[in-house]
């Protein structure tokens, strides 16, 4: 069994075709798919997809512009509704992206670590792990979990260096890898994703984004983490079952609701 920890199962790219999808994800190994949500007009969304393994609620640094304090509140009411569903499982995506040249500037980067930091005090209270968006930002997202403790979490779409993965390691935290692993030129990623201990990789498509490298054209989709797995067995020396085994059991550890999910799919 796989689990795609990180999928943005209802993106407009996939025109609506979210049901088709998770089910050729499935007939691929793919039985575990994470939405999380990105601004507070897709939440309903992505709580009614959790159904296919798990969803998250969170306001994406990408939206903070957009975003308010009402939507801060919102989001602190729609977890605590949301504690009562088995499918929902961590505060996300969140966190802090410095590449976007709109989003760095002065106002803009305090914009984007107030809504990151209030989401981190979300998470707190209700003792919930994050999916934190990290482009660019490793560092000062380090510093926010540090001052502000939370259950762990995934480090989506990793990039940083080896000290810095062994930094959220130390914290509680998975670490993301995908498509960009597949990339031969992708230096640093695919070493990374080779030489840490495997109990702290999960795996992720970052759906309808980061195809990997046989997907030409078109968006990426969950049923190509079966391929992905396939490159981290390689790196690693592993058969792909092994790869599964361990990932499936990390992304378990690290989103512990995520087992009351599955436990449902199950039945």
């Amino acid at each position: 069994m796989l689990i795609d920890t990180h999928c943005h199962l209802d993106a407009s790219e996939f025109n609506g075709a979210a049901e088709q999808l998770a089910q050729t994800a499935r007939q691929h190994g793919v039985q575990r798919i994470v939405i999380p949500a990105v601004c507070r007009g897709n939440f309903e969304t992505v709580a009614q997809l959790g159904q296919h393994g798990g969803y998250a609620l969170g306001i994406h640094p990408l939206y903070t512009a957009d975003a308010g304090e009402a939507d801060l509140a919102y989001l602190r009411s729609a977890v605590e509704h949301a504690m009562s569903d088995q499918f929902f499982v961590a505060v996300g995506e969140i966190g802090l992206d410095f590449f976007v040249p709109e989003l760095c500037t002065p106002e803009m980067r305090e914009r984007q670590i107030h809504f990151y930091r209030e989401q981190l005090r979300i998470a707190r209270d209700f003792q919930l792990p994050v999916l934190l968006h990290v482009r660019r930002s490793v560092d000062q997202i380090l510093q926010g979990l540090r001052q502000i403790p939370v259950s762990g979490g995934i480090a989506h779409a990793f990039n940083g260096s080896d000290q810095q993965a062994r930094m959220f390691i130390e914290l509680g935290f998975k670490l993301g890898f995908g498509g960009a692993m597949t990339y031969t030129r992708a230096l640093q990623i695919r070493r990374l994703a080779s030489t840490l201990p495997l109990t702290s990789i999960v795996l992720e498509t970052d759906a309808p984004d980061i195809p990997p490298s046989w997907i030409t054209s078109g968006p990426n989709s969950p049923d190509q983490l079966s391929g992905i797995a396939r490159s981290l067995a390689l790196l690693r020396d592993l058969t792909p079952e092994e790869v599964a085994a361990a990932t499936t059991a990390n992304a378990l550890a690290v989103l512990p609701r995520l087992c009351a999910g599955a436990d449902r799919l199950n039945q």
